[in-house]
């Protein structure tokens, strides 16, 4: 093309071509545009709704820090299975009844519990600290109240305290520690599959449901139950001390559970009553105040995350830990 040709004016194809580029590169640029405020919109819409979920909460802060403005009786609750990824873990439960204690308007604690029990080492952790809060705060009673049940390792949490309650019908006992898992060799020698483990120790994979048991593994995790078993009929004979009536009964420490009329006989529990009568007529302050942790969806989802990467290692080792059921 000579210069001529370059300077020359377009022709009317060409002329209209760039039109057409033209309105299409506008077109983009308004389309652009819109986008960026659609996204703009919508960001805001989030923040809206952060800032509403806010104040449907505010009101309920605002009305508890009201409540203890006045001398008021503190409620924790351990509600389901006390374990590590629960509502009702050590961390959550201790640190609630930290805050409840903590606080210069508690004229008493109840813990409130339903829960069928859980880890001896979760139970154990809230066991050890509500024995450390009231060695602290000697002036501020704690009184469990099992409402449905209280079983196993819920019960072992609530020998720690000043007084047991419960109602007449409540669930209320299972001393006892639980390990249990399946036997799938006779399913295998039947499907024709063969179970490979390699192993550096001679028990690494004891108890492996895919294997034959071996009665000196056996008779060693048997050994391992009754230690965590003794270790529990301890801590409750310690925590209620001579309030048991029978200490040698010989279904007391079985696992059997009893009734809240039956618990009261054997002096598993103290009286009858609920969080409201105790607060009411034990504690004297009728204001129930409730510092129960509470998880968000978020903490749930992140620990719910976290504890099926370690059940799922768990069972590749082939490894249950003991439970209080």
């Amino acid at each position: 093309m000579t210069n001529d040709e370059w300077k020359s004016p377009p022709e009317r194809g060409d002329e209209k071509s760039w039109k057409l580029l033209e309105k299409t590169l506008l077109a983009t640029v308004e389309e652009r545009r819109r986008a960026r405020r659609w996204g703009i919109f919508f960001k805001l819409l989030g923040f809206a709704y952060l800032v509403a979920l806010l104040a449907m909460f505010s009101p309920a802060l605002s009305l508890r820090e009201a409540a203890r403005s006045g001398e008021h009786t503190a409620l924790v609750e351990v509600r389901g299975m006390i374990a590590d990824d629960e509502a009702a873990s050590a961390d959550n439960v201790v640190g609630s009844l930290r805050a409840a204690f903590k606080d210069k308007h508690t004229k008493g604690v109840v813990l409130r519990i339903n829960s069928p029990g859980g880890s001896p080492v979760q139970s154990g952790y809230i066991y050890d600290e509500i024995r450390r809060l009231r060695a602290e705060h000697p002036d501020t009673k704690l009184y469990a109240v099992i409402t449905d049940l209280g079983a196993s390792g819920a019960y072992y949490v609530a020998s720690a305290a000043d007084a047991i309650y419960a109602d007449k019908a409540s669930l209320v006992g299972s001393i006892g520690v639980t390990a249990a898992s399946f036997g799938f060799v006779g399913a295998m020698e039947r499907l024709g599959v063969e179970r490979r483990v390699y192993t550096a120790g001679e028990h690494k994979a004891f108890l492996d449901p895919f294997q034959p048991q071996k009665e000196g593994e056996v008779r060693f995790w048997q050994e391992v139950l009754e230690v965590t078993h003794r270790q529990f009929i301890d801590s409750v004979k310690q925590g209620r001390g001579e309030r048991l009536k029978d200490k040698e009964h010989p279904e007391l420490f079985s696992g059997l559970v009893w009734s809240g009329e039956q618990a009261l006989q054997l002096g598993l529990v103290d009286a009858l009553g609920s969080a409201s009568h105790v607060a009411r007529e034990v504690v004297g302050a009728e204001d129930l105040v409730d510092f129960t942790v509470r998880e968000t969806p978020f903490d749930r989802f992140a620990k719910k995350l976290g504890s099926g990467v370690v059940e799922r290692l768990g069972v590749w080792m082939g490894l249950q830990v003991p439970v209080l059921h």
